[in-house]
């Protein structure tokens, strides 16, 4: 059953804004999971109403920061993000400049790890074995084992006070289409928060989404805000000499 939010209607999970969808949950020094693989499907409205409302000391769990001055690169350069959890750095001039200042801290993680770390989060699973990392720094401090011969790091679950995702198409239930390759960490960060709060582009009735078709069910979803005009920035633009 949805809970009844201040800002929302009677027993509705969405919210006229980013503001007021996040009013009430985020907080100084909290664990956020943030979707998003460098610009694509990253909730950009959730992210700039994070930084307007001044929380600090937060614990980010993405892939990379986006840019500078775009998606988690804003809350860099306002100095609110203590610490990333994350598995690249390349395309953000500003965080690896704090990286090798000192002045953030940083967990890397391999890709796939960093994936599964957050599903086991959301389903419950403490930890779990994987080869990727095991005789390099990513597995010092690590338990290992040895199963068939090969050798094991033992990772575990990520979770979060609050998800901030971006999906394409929601119902006002919560239940959630991506769209391609926007997809990405987006459904694994959703399950992974205490809290979670959707930035999407369409929003329909219940029952205008066919169940099939549904890429992550509406009980994972606490609050949704309809952003329908997104900037949509292109991290590398290539294009073809000649």
């Amino acid at each position: 059953m949805a809970a009844t939010h201040a800002g929302a209607s009677n027993k509705s999970k969405v919210f006229p804004d980013a503001r007021t969808a996040l009013a009430g949950v985020v907080a100084d020094d909290q664990t956020l999971a943030v979707g998003g693989f460098g610009l694509c499907g990253i909730p950009e409205a959730l992210i700039e109403a994070l930084r307007d409302s001044g929380v600090k000391g937060l614990t980010a769990i993405s892939n990379n920061a986006g840019v500078d001055g775009f998606g988690l690169g804003l809350l860099l350069t306002t100095r609110q993000i203590r610490k990333m959890i994350s598995s690249y750095v390349g395309e953000n001039k500003e965080f690896e400049r704090q990286f090798l200042s000192g002045e953030l801290e940083l967990e890397f993680n391999p890709q796939g790890t960093l994936a599964e770390r957050l599903r086991a989060g959301g389903a419950g699973i403490p930890a779990f074995f994987t080869r990727t990392g095991y005789g390099t720094i990513v597995a010092e401090g690590k338990e290992t084992r040895e199963f068939d011969g090969q050798h094991y790091v033992m990772e575990t679950a990520l979770k979060a006070d609050v998800s901030l995702v971006k999906a394409w198409k929601a119902d006002k239930s919560g239940n959630l289409v991506f769209r391609k390759t926007a997809r990405n960490f987006n459904p694994a960060c959703a399950m992974a928060g205490k809290v979670c709060i959707v930035e999407v582009e369409e929003l329909v009735e219940v029952g205008d989404i066919d169940p099939d078709q549904v890429h992550l069910p509406g009980i994972y979803v606490d609050r949704i805000v309809h952003n329908p005009t997104p900037e949509k920035r292109i991290e590398q633009r290539t294009v073809r000499a000649g």
